[in-house]
């Protein structure tokens, strides 16, 4: 064949402009073709833009299938053969024994963290296949990382260290059936589960950290390469509209609030410009319909605790997107939506990359320079969802609203009829009741399920030297219960009581977890008992707090130090 007789590096510069044409094809472009023309426009690509070796499953399927994990694999070595500027690092491996590898993409070629500092550039880490039902981020990045190393000297490489994990939950994925998400179109061949081989779900493990693969991410990922910016991809579960990706910033209120409103009102804004006029792909910020009889009584984003990956990023001062592909699009659109949105996030953070670094390296100092001084600071334990000052346009359609037998809830079908609605967004978590923000946390329990815990998210740990007397702050539970229907294999709990200040002697090995670090305040979501995310709500201070034979509660073994004060402590922390 031609391509065999052809060198391959001809070939592939031959062919780029060929390829940026046919494959990425706009949503706003694909729409309008039938389905004789995608295939046209498809096989094309196939046959004279690349090798088959360096397509995605996807594109060699003309968008039928999604790939499994032996052909991600194949994928990825094919990928390290086109240019040294790809290193591939494998970051852990899944509860079924699968490696998880993790594409280093820079300029020149990096393989630390260390190495990607030197060289002065941001580091971003995109995630893809968290639910691996949801697989259009795991084709395009596959196949942004092809079109990045296509290019010699490919402009985002200049400013950025680019991470990507095409496939995290590689255990859902090769459960690959037609049966699964079968309210979306395509693909016809069938995709991955939500859930890992623990029937665990990812992306709400960032908190109690129980899943291999999402241990892996933080301790090897967040932790050790620190990405300022980090990329959630997904796909959304229901509404109707003609938007092809939707997306969201972090949105809990205990998150560093200038960076919130930078991703809101700054970043966030011109990466959808850019999407729109660049790529031809239209977003709209996530959310359902409050009521879809009444859209004008607004659309709402979803909740902000952190054990969703992109909240809990936010927590830890780092900027963060979530992408939510649109369901009910076509499975091309669907990818070809999400690799422009990728990119369009590419081309703001290449320009914007020491503004972004400078952001976040700001926000850990303010964490930090509050915990040393945290008098008038607080941290909020219960929030009002309100909306945003400015509404938000949804290009939506008129529904016919089918009413179920016996009541519940419709079935809705929609029209043809495009019915675009400006509606108040509800995305604004605010503070509805907040405590005083300590200067440390003490714990008397020497639990190593909780020191692990911690340890793995990365907090700063010290160990007392010698004993020591402090007023600190005890809290009793008057209320502890667990929730009735069991949530990730856990009962949830609500707790409430009171505290009390009172001097205690510590000795000498109580664990210490200062506020003023990077992650201050993600400590205090750890440890406060009436944080509605933390380690009491997940089951870890269970047999200290009600234990065996006992009628009524003890207090908490979590102690909070007000004042700042000179501790004798080292570190416990590697």
């Amino acid at each position: 064949m031609i391509i065999r007789k052809t060198p391959l590096k001809k070939i592939l510069l031959a062919s780029l402009a060929v390829f940026l044409m046919a494959i990425v094809l706009t949503p706003l472009q694909a729409k309008n073709l039938n389905h004789q023309q995608r295939k046209t426009t498809t096989n094309q690509f196939q046959s004279v833009s690349l090798p088959e070796n360096l397509l995605t499953v996807a594109e060699r399927s003309n968008f039928t299938a999604t790939s499994r994990f032996h052909e991600v694999q194949a994928l990825i070595n094919e990928l390290q053969k086109l240019s040294s500027n790809l290193v591939v690092e494998n970051i852990g491996i899944t509860t079924e024994g699968r490696p998880i590898p993790m594409l280093i993409l820079s300029n020149p070629p990096v393989h630390t963290p260390q190495a990607a500092r030197n060289l002065g550039k941001t580091i971003i880490y995109i995630q893809a296949n968290i639910h691996a039902g949801e697989v259009e981020g795991k084709e395009a990045t596959l196949m942004l990382t092809r079109e990045i190393l296509m290019s010699k000297n490919h402009p985002y490489l200049n400013n950025l260290v680019i991470l990507i994990v095409p496939n995290l939950n590689a255990d859902g994925n090769e459960k690959i059936s037609p049966e699964n998400r079968r309210q979306q179109p395509g693909p016809e061949q069938g995709v991955g589960t939500r859930q890992n081989a623990m029937n665990l779900d990812l992306n709400r493990d960032a908190i109690k950290l129980e899943s291999p693969e999402m241990r892996a991410v933080i301790k090897n990922i967040l932790n050790r390469w620190d990405p300022a910016l980090v990329v959630d991809c997904h796909t959304t579960n229901g509404a109707y509209h003609e938007e092809t990706v939707t997306y969201s910033w972090p949105l809990n209120p205990n998150s560093d609030p200038e960076l919130l409103v930078y991703q809101r009102e700054a970043m966030l804004p011109a990466i959808v410009k850019t999407l729109k006029e660049k790529y031809g792909t239209l977003a709209v910020p996530y959310g359902m319909f409050r009521d879809w009889r009444d859209p004008s009584k607004g659309w709402v984003t979803f909740e902000p605790q952190p054990r969703y990956f992109t909240n809990y990023s936010g927590l830890r001062n780092r900027l963060s997107i979530l992408d939510e592909n649109y369901v009910h699009a076509d499975y091309k659109t669907r990818v070809v939506s999400c690799f422009n949105l990728l990119k369009a996030i590419l081309d703001y953070s290449s320009a914007k990359a020491a503004e972004i670094q400078k952001l976040v390296e700001e926000a850990d100092r303010r964490t930090i320079l509050q915990g040393l001084n945290p008098s008038g600071k607080t941290f909020a334990v219960e929030y009002d969802l309100q909306p945003l000052s400015k509404p938000i346009t949804i290009n939506t359609y008129e529904f016919e609203i089918i009413e179920r037998p016996g009541g519940g809830f419709p079935q809705l079908k929609p029209t043809d009829r495009k019915k675009p609605v400006t509606v108040p967004y509800y995305a604004d978590y605010v503070p509805k009741r907040t405590l005083s923000l300590p200067y440390a946390y003490l714990i008397s329990v020497p639990d190593p399920a909780i020191i692990d815990n911690l340890t793995t998210h990365g907090l700063l740990i010290e160990s007392l030297t010698s004993e020591v007397s402090l007023e600190v702050e005890v809290f009793f539970p008057k209320e502890f219960k667990a929730s009735e229907r069991p949530f990730q294999g856990h009962r949830l709990n609500q707790i409430k009581g009171e505290y009390k200040k009172e001097t205690r002697t510590f000795p000498a090995g109580t664990c210490l977890i200062r506020t003023a670090q990077p992650l201050g305040f993600l400590a205090a979501y750890l440890l406060e008992p009436e944080s509605d995310d933390g380690l009491v709500t997940w089951n870890f201070f269970d047999r200290y707090i009600a234990g065996q034979w006992q009628r009524g509660f003890s207090e908490l073994p979590v102690y909070r130090l007000l004042q700042p004060a000179i501790l004798p402590a080292t570190s416990l922390t590697k």
